[in-house]
């Protein structure tokens, strides 16, 4: 089976970690985000992946390559923005596409049951399936009503006031080859404000969906996600993690540091003595000297905290910047790549 990505985004709620690397290679547990979603793919059989690319798309393709764990990766690049549905209008003219599709966004981390939606979908004769999942706060999502037989009903993308439902669009779409040649070519096209409101009554599909979900699109939901995954609420092939669920690679240096609980160390982090690291992410490289607190941030990687530091909770600081000895990081900071923060 045969399915497309949508990792062509800036991942401007991101910043600083996105202004350097893409969102969809940005390490997640320490390996890039996309690679949670593939093996997703892969245990439902799609070993098949079309990424739709846009900004530094060429680092997506050099970190991910052309295949990976005997699932074929291929590209299409967006040289403008195209929105959700514009991508996969590219991919089929670029003839990559087969005929039924899976389309996902590439910022979610989740384990629906992709099989069990394309068994309702196929037993509907659905021309298309969203995969629906029950939230509690469904303001910064699109609700998608649906009647008892799971037939859409409304595509309420955004809306102010009460929701008529708690169940949002995940994300997660099966498509008919009908509804692929009909996306508008050579311009941005929305699936959420054009092509569903327009399949509305005829033939789109809601699948309640079950599981682990969520959107790794900020940086709070980003630790979210990893937390999860340290502790396994999500199933992942990650290595195993120290009695504190945290995750510490090859490579790093930390006698005399307190790591955890919850915490990532990439590949190379030296951490100097009596420095306490907990529930937070620090990518490959980061250096830290003694006597810091790191607390719920994200160092992006080469970051360099000094003696005395000390940073968050909720902070961010991107790759290569620099916080000086005894310099205070408060809650919410955010650190451009190369900067010095005295």
């Amino acid at each position: 089976m045969q399915a497309l990505v949508l990792a062509g985004g800036q991942g401007t709620r991101l910043r600083p970690l996105t202004l350097t690397t893409p969102k969809p290679v940005l390490p997640l547990a320490g390996r890039p985000l996309l690679t949670f979603m593939l093996d997703w793919l892969a245990a439902h059989g799609i070993d098949d992946v079309i990424l739709s690319c846009g900004f530094l798309a060429a680092d997506v393709e050099r970190i991910l390559g052309d295949e990976y764990r005997g699932t074929t990766l291929r590209y299409v690049t967006e040289d403008t923005p195209l929105g959700t549905a514009g991508p996969v209008s590219l991919a089929a003219r670029d003839g990559l596409v087969d005929q039924r599709l899976f389309v996902l966004n590439g910022d979610v981390l989740t384990d629906i049951d992709l099989t069990d939606q394309l068994r309702q979908h196929e037993r509907n004769g659905a021309v298309a399936t969203l995969a629906l999942v029950a939230v509690g706060d469904t303001a910064s999502y699109g609700v998608v009503p649906t009647a008892a037989d799971g037939r859409v009903e409304a595509f309420l993308e955004k809306s102010a006031g009460p929701a008529p439902t708690d169940r949002i669009n995940a994300g997660a779409y099966i498509l008919e080859r009908e509804v692929i040649d009909a996306i508008p070519a050579g311009r941005a096209v929305s699936f959420e404000r054009e092509v569903f409101p327009n399949l509305t009554g005829r033939g789109l599909f809601g699948y309640h969906a079950e599981g682990y979900w969520i959107d790794v699109g900020t940086p709070e939901r980003y630790l979210e996600a990893t937390y999860d995954l340290l502790t396994g609420r999500v199933e992942s092939s990650l290595p195993p993690r120290d009695e504190h669920d945290s995750l510490v690679y090859d490579g790093v240096a930390a006698a005399g540091a307190r790591i955890g609980p919850l915490s990532v160390l990439g590949s190379g982090c030296s951490i100097g003595p009596d420095s306490l690291i907990e529930r937070s992410v620090l990518h490959d490289g980061v250096s830290v000297g003694s006597g810091c607190v790191i607390s719920e941030s994200v160092l992006g990687d080469h970051v360099r905290v000094e003696d005395g530091a000390r940073i968050g909770p909720g902070a961010v600081a991107g790759s290569g910047a620099t916080v000086a000895a005894t310099a205070i990081v408060g809650s919410g900071a955010r650190i451009a790549p190369g900067e010095t923060v005295q």
